[in-house]
Protein backbone atom coordinates (compact mmCIF):
# COMPACT_ATOMS: atom_id res chain seq x y z
CA UNK A 1 0.00 0.00 0.00
CA UNK A 2 1.46 3.36 -0.99
CA UNK A 3 -0.19 5.58 1.64
CA UNK A 4 -2.42 5.11 4.66
CA UNK A 5 -6.17 5.43 4.34
CA UNK A 6 -7.78 8.43 6.08
CA UNK A 7 -10.01 6.03 8.08
CA UNK A 8 -9.86 2.53 9.53
CA UNK A 9 -11.58 0.27 6.95
CA UNK A 10 -12.03 -2.53 9.50
CA UNK A 11 -13.78 -0.19 11.95
CA UNK A 12 -15.98 1.05 9.10
CA UNK A 13 -16.81 -2.52 8.07
CA UNK A 14 -17.65 -3.33 11.70
CA UNK A 15 -20.10 -0.41 11.83
CA UNK A 16 -21.79 -1.57 8.63
CA UNK A 17 -21.82 -5.18 9.82
CA UNK A 18 -23.41 -4.11 13.10
CA UNK A 19 -26.11 -2.12 11.29
CA UNK A 20 -26.92 -4.71 8.65
CA UNK A 21 -26.02 -8.14 10.03
CA UNK A 22 -25.58 -8.10 13.80
CA UNK A 23 -22.87 -8.09 16.45
CA UNK A 24 -19.51 -7.28 14.87
CA UNK A 25 -16.93 -7.89 17.61
CA UNK A 26 -15.74 -11.26 16.33
CA UNK A 27 -15.79 -10.19 12.67
CA UNK A 28 -13.74 -7.07 13.49
CA UNK A 29 -11.25 -9.05 15.60
CA UNK A 30 -10.76 -11.75 12.97
CA UNK A 31 -10.47 -9.24 10.15
CA UNK A 32 -7.92 -7.29 12.19
CA UNK A 33 -5.92 -10.46 12.91
CA UNK A 34 -5.92 -11.38 9.22
CA UNK A 35 -4.71 -7.91 8.22
CA UNK A 36 -1.99 -7.91 10.88
CA UNK A 37 -0.92 -11.35 9.67
CA UNK A 38 -0.45 -9.87 6.18
CA UNK A 39 1.57 -6.97 7.60
CA UNK A 40 3.78 -9.27 9.70
CA UNK A 41 4.27 -11.78 6.90
CA UNK A 42 5.34 -9.04 4.49
CA UNK A 43 7.83 -7.62 7.00
CA UNK A 44 9.28 -11.01 7.93
CA UNK A 45 9.47 -12.15 4.30
CA UNK A 46 11.31 -8.93 3.47
CA UNK A 47 13.81 -9.47 6.28
CA UNK A 48 14.41 -13.14 5.39
CA UNK A 49 14.55 -12.83 1.59
CA UNK A 50 18.15 -11.49 1.49
CA UNK A 51 19.14 -14.64 3.42
CA UNK A 52 17.44 -16.96 0.93
CA UNK A 53 14.89 -18.13 3.49
CA UNK A 54 11.15 -18.26 3.91
CA UNK A 55 9.65 -18.18 7.38
CA UNK A 56 8.99 -21.94 7.23
CA UNK A 57 12.63 -22.68 6.39
CA UNK A 58 13.80 -20.23 9.04
CA UNK A 59 11.59 -21.93 11.64
CA UNK A 60 13.07 -25.31 10.70
CA UNK A 61 16.62 -23.99 11.16
CA UNK A 62 15.68 -22.50 14.54
CA UNK A 63 14.08 -25.79 15.61
CA UNK A 64 17.24 -27.71 14.68
CA UNK A 65 19.35 -25.17 16.56
CA UNK A 66 17.23 -25.78 19.66
CA UNK A 67 17.63 -29.57 19.43
CA UNK A 68 20.14 -30.95 21.92
CA UNK A 69 22.06 -32.91 19.29
CA UNK A 70 21.42 -30.44 16.42
CA UNK A 71 19.33 -33.03 14.62
CA UNK A 72 15.78 -34.34 14.75
CA UNK A 73 13.74 -37.00 12.98
CA UNK A 74 11.63 -35.53 10.20
CA UNK A 75 8.49 -36.79 11.95
CA UNK A 76 9.38 -34.82 15.09
CA UNK A 77 10.10 -31.73 13.01
CA UNK A 78 6.61 -31.99 11.51
CA UNK A 79 5.02 -32.34 14.94
CA UNK A 80 6.90 -29.39 16.43
CA UNK A 81 6.40 -27.16 13.40
CA UNK A 82 2.78 -28.37 13.15
CA UNK A 83 3.18 -29.23 9.48
CA UNK A 84 2.08 -32.06 7.21
CA UNK A 85 4.90 -34.53 6.41
CA UNK A 86 4.88 -33.43 2.76
CA UNK A 87 5.54 -29.83 3.81
CA UNK A 88 8.41 -30.91 6.04
CA UNK A 89 9.90 -32.89 3.17
CA UNK A 90 9.70 -29.86 0.87
CA UNK A 91 11.30 -27.58 3.48
CA UNK A 92 14.11 -30.06 4.17
CA UNK A 93 14.66 -30.62 0.42
CA UNK A 94 15.19 -26.89 -0.11
CA UNK A 95 17.38 -26.44 2.97
CA UNK A 96 19.47 -29.46 1.93
CA UNK A 97 19.82 -28.13 -1.62
CA UNK A 98 21.14 -24.88 -0.13
CA UNK A 99 23.61 -26.76 2.10
CA UNK A 100 21.92 -25.64 5.33
CA UNK A 101 20.90 -29.11 6.54
CA UNK A 102 21.77 -32.68 5.70
CA UNK A 103 19.89 -35.93 6.03
CA UNK A 104 21.61 -38.60 8.07
CA UNK A 105 20.53 -42.13 8.90
CA UNK A 106 19.26 -42.77 12.42
CA UNK A 107 21.88 -44.79 14.32
CA UNK A 108 19.41 -47.39 15.64
CA UNK A 109 16.24 -47.13 13.53
CA UNK A 110 16.69 -47.74 9.81
CA UNK A 111 13.17 -46.44 9.12
CA UNK A 112 13.99 -42.99 10.49
CA UNK A 113 15.88 -40.21 8.78
CA UNK A 114 17.40 -37.45 10.86
CA UNK A 115 17.79 -33.88 9.68
CA UNK A 116 20.95 -32.19 10.94
CA UNK A 117 21.79 -28.51 10.71
CA UNK A 118 25.13 -27.73 9.05
CA UNK A 119 27.64 -25.06 10.03
CA UNK A 120 26.38 -23.00 7.09
CA UNK A 121 22.83 -23.50 8.36
CA UNK A 122 23.83 -22.23 11.80
CA UNK A 123 25.49 -19.17 10.29
CA UNK A 124 22.50 -18.44 8.04
CA UNK A 125 20.08 -18.88 10.97
CA UNK A 126 22.14 -16.44 13.02
CA UNK A 127 22.17 -13.81 10.24
CA UNK A 128 18.45 -14.26 9.60
CA UNK A 129 17.68 -14.00 13.32
CA UNK A 130 19.43 -10.63 13.45
CA UNK A 131 17.33 -9.48 10.49
CA UNK A 132 13.96 -10.49 11.96
CA UNK A 133 14.73 -9.29 15.47
CA UNK A 134 15.83 -5.89 14.13
CA UNK A 135 12.28 -5.44 12.84
CA UNK A 136 10.63 -7.08 15.89
CA UNK A 137 9.30 -9.78 13.55
CA UNK A 138 7.14 -7.06 11.98
CA UNK A 139 5.06 -6.62 15.14
CA UNK A 140 5.31 -2.89 15.75
CA UNK A 141 3.22 -0.42 17.71
CA UNK A 142 2.91 -2.45 20.91
CA UNK A 143 4.68 -2.19 24.24
CA UNK A 144 6.38 -5.24 25.70
CA UNK A 145 3.45 -5.75 28.08
CA UNK A 146 0.94 -5.48 25.23
CA UNK A 147 2.92 -8.04 23.23
CA UNK A 148 2.77 -10.41 26.21
CA UNK A 149 -1.00 -9.85 26.50
CA UNK A 150 -1.45 -10.50 22.79
CA UNK A 151 0.51 -13.74 23.07
CA UNK A 152 -1.62 -14.83 26.04
CA UNK A 153 -4.86 -14.11 24.15
CA UNK A 154 -3.72 -15.91 21.00
CA UNK A 155 -2.56 -18.86 23.12
CA UNK A 156 -6.07 -19.14 24.58
CA UNK A 157 -7.55 -19.38 21.08
CA UNK A 158 -4.94 -21.94 20.01
CA UNK A 159 -5.56 -24.08 23.09
CA UNK A 160 -9.36 -23.87 22.73
CA UNK A 161 -9.12 -25.20 19.18
CA UNK A 162 -6.95 -28.17 20.22
CA UNK A 163 -3.59 -26.87 18.99
CA UNK A 164 -2.00 -28.28 22.16
CA UNK A 165 -3.10 -29.74 25.51
CA UNK A 166 -0.46 -28.39 27.88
Amino acid sequence: MSRPLPFDPIARAAQLWEARIGPSETMAAVTGIMRVQQIIQSAVDGALKPHGLTFARYEALVLLTFARASHLPMRVMGERLQLHPTSVTNIVDRLEKDGLVKRVPHPTDRRTTLVEITDEGRARREEATKAVTEIDFGLTGLTGKQTEQLTELLTKVRKATGDFTE
